[in-house]
């Protein structure tokens, strides 16, 4: 039986063979949601599926995209919004 911690539905349970040829169950916690586009609800690119611990420890290009709005808009809402502001400024 596993250790009470363990027995928690949060732990996905994953049926592994050893080497020796046992079986046994290996516990994970499940990923985390993808990021989201702010506008459109799409996954973001290049964030990172962590907690937010994990998240906190990483430097910052890595959190992120380096551009304009990276980390909250997909590339095609940032597409959309810059030609609506070009088009309000000419």
């Amino acid at each position: 039986m596993p250790r009470p911690a363990l027995r928690s539905t949060s732990w996905k349970r994953k049926k592994v063979t050893t080497p020796g040829g046992t079986k046994k169950v290996h516990y994970t916690k499940p990923k985390n949601a993808a990021a989201k586009c702010a506008q459109c609800g799409k996954a973001l690119h290049g964030v990172p599926r962590t907690t937010a611990e994990k998240l906190k420890k990483l430097p910052k290009t890595k959190k992120r995209p380096e551009r304009a709005y990276g980390g909250n808009l997909c590339a095609g809402c940032l597409k959309k919004k810059l030609v609506m502001e070009n088009i309000k400024v000419a």
